[in-house]
């Protein structure tokens, strides 16, 4: 399991921009207070780091401001923890208004309590080493006050945005919503391009959708058509600061009729990323009855009956997205869920 985290880690940041020379694993009964893995563990890591000449750290958990800080201090490196590292991603992708906004108030509001006086900018500016109050001091107030004031403007634009998300769903009330949920890289995108021949950018990168998509699509020969909804995928230990700035986006599958929840079955983990996607659909308020598994790229799973339930729940839907297999099941499958909820 750890090695499979750590695959993980080592896409997200190959995503960011960033190449992987190396990884280690530390094993403890708990985690170390001051620096999270342990002095002699760090002491080999900076070793490791120094050898390979990584200028980059990357942990698979959230560390405190001053576990970040010791580590920065032992390793002589730069420190990320897994939250840091998926805001970087999210900032490199947004392209929207609306993303853009999202993404910079969940920064504010993570990197916020970690704002101390170790920070660059502000170093010129401080006393002698272990000095209390001053310029350097009077700086970092500025800095927080500011950045207090930020976030409150970027929470006022969020709030408008919602309301304007509130109007049009208003404008779609007796059109049949269909949203498009799960682990990122499932492949939501392409199935999304499949039921609506709306042409999105399809890319087999973690997080390349960060924008919800609205496009109709049609569910039979006789007209009957679905408002499909592509979301913001999901991660294990997605940062709670970005599920609060993501909310106005994720309201779109709280409010679906249909919630397919898109399962990619030829991952080694899909279990997990099933258990995941529960998860966060449970705490967006989306009941059971609502939601439809989806096991999708079949034609990279070699020998699985594809009538398999692989508990995925009642009647899981096998399709390739990529090539079109099974993808009339699944609109009939849809029709049943949104005749049934109609009832």
């Amino acid at each position: 399991m750890a090695e499979e985290h750590l695959d993980e880690l080592a896409e997200l940041t190959r995503s960011a921009g960033v190449e992987v020379v190396g990884r280690a694993v530390q094993r403890r009964p708990r985690p170390d207070a001051r620096t999270f893995i342990g002095s002699g563990k760090a002491a080999e890591i900076r070793a490791a780091a120094g050898e390979l000449g990584a200028d980059l750290i990357v942990f698979d958990d959230d560390l405190s401001p001053s576990q970040v800080k010791n580590l920065e201090k032992i390793l002589e490196v730069e420190v990320y923890d897994r939250s840091a590292l998926i805001l970087e991603i999210f900032f490199q992708r947004a392209r929207t208004r609306e993303a853009r906004t999202q993404v910079e108030l969940a920064q504010l509001s993570y990197m916020l309590p970690r704002l101390t006086r170790q920070w660059t900018h502000l170093s010129r500016q401080m006393g002698g080493i272990g000095g209390r109050g001053g310029e350097g001091e009077t700086q970092l107030e500025v800095d927080r006050r500011m950045m207090r004031k930020r976030i409150g403007h970027l929470k006022r634009d969020l709030a408008k945005i919602e309301r304007t998300r509130e109007v049009q769903r208003r404008g779609r009330e007796g059109a049949a919503l269909v949203a498009l949920a799960g682990y990122t890289n499932a492949g939501k995108s392409t199935l999304f391009n499949r039921l609506t021949r709306a042409g999105a950018k399809v890319e087999d990168r973690l997080f390349a959708t960060l924008d919800s998509k609205l496009r109709r699509g049609s569910l039979d020969h006789d007209g009957s058509v679905a408002v499909f909804s592509d979301t913001v995928g999901f991660i294990r230990k997605l940062p709670h600061h970005l599920v609060a700035s993501f909310k106005s986006t994720l309201e779109e599958i709280a409010h679906a009729g249909v919630v397919l929840h898109v399962v990619d079955r030829s991952h080694a983990g899909w279990e997990e990323q099933m258990d995941v996607g529960r998860e966060v659909l449970g705490d967006i308020g989306v009941e059971a009855e609502r939601i439809l598994t989806v096991f999708n790229k079949t034609d990279l799973v070699n020998g699985q009956p594809r009538s398999e339930r692989g508990d995925g729940g009642p009647d899981p839907v096998w399709v390739s997205a990529l090539t079109g297999e099974g993808v009339d099941g699944l609109k009939t499958a849809i029709r049943g869920r949104l005749d049934g909820s109609s009832r």
